[in-house]
């Protein structure tokens, strides 16, 4: 489904078609955004913003979410961030439809949790097949900026973000959130797969399956290992 970026066929709408593109791809890549960010993100004025948020708010393209902060706030409105809708994410050509769910569903009926499982694992065994050679190819690479290219190759839009105890990997797209919304253990099989690239630990933190504006996936910074500590040295 399209996103009508342009109700009208007036020269106003047709010229704001490109700057609100740009909004709806800001949220996208960068998460839920407030309109101060988005406005600094993309040059624009506040009220240049607003109005397109607005736009894009009686599209069914965005959505307004309170901003958690641990501060109180003084008077006026309390501020909002802006994230994308299913009708929203659809407009960047999410790969699901009815066909891969009801598929899902006659999987699920026929062969059972465990084909499900196996269905899922294989999905995702791209994160195994491409991480060595992305390693290889980008030394400068982290990691989890490896596995963020190989996400965005695969229709994810990853980034990374620094943590004090380690990186997140973000993905502000899913090709098949709708049917992990269903079927987690799509979710779940990335997850496990992440793990065991990196030999350790992962965490999801959120997923937009569930309704988060992105997947998060939490890397620890890794541990020396026995050889690698510090002896301590007797007096």
């Amino acid at each position: 489904m399209e996103i009508d970026l342009t109700p009208d066929l007036s020269a106003s709408a047709l010229g704001d078609a490109p700057t609100r593109e740009r909004v709806v791809r800001s949220i996208l890549e960068n998460g839920p955004s407030t309109a101060a960010a988005l406005a600094e993100r993309l040059a624009l004025t506040p009220a240049a913003v607003r109005r397109h948020l607005d736009h894009l708010l009686a599209d069914g393209a965005i959505e307004a979410r309170a901003v958690r902060t641990a501060a109180v706030r003084g008077r006026g409105r309390p501020a909002k961030a802006f994230a994308l809708t299913d009708t929203g994410r659809e407009h960047f050509d999410q790969q699901y439809d009815d066909l891969a769910l009801q598929a899902m569903r006659f999987l699920a009926e026929t062969g059972g949790e465990a084909a499900v499982k196996a269905f899922a694992e294989r999905r995702v065994a791209f994160i195994e097949k491409d991480f060595a050679t992305v390693m290889a190819a980008h030394p400068e690479y982290s990691p989890a900026q490896a596995l963020a290219a190989i996400f965005t190759g695969e229709g994810y839009s990853a980034t990374v973000r620094d943590l004090p105890v380690g990186e997140q990997l973000c993905q502000q797209h899913c090709p098949v959130s709708h049917v992990a919304h269903e079927f987690p253990q799509l979710c779940e099989a990335e997850t496990e797969a992440i793990s065991r690239v990196l030999d350790t630990h992962v965490q999801r933190l959120a997923t937009i399956a569930h309704g988060d504006g992105v997947c998060t996936t939490c890397i620890p910074h890794a541990q020396p290992t026995p050889a690698q500590q510090p002896r301590r040295v007797s007096s």
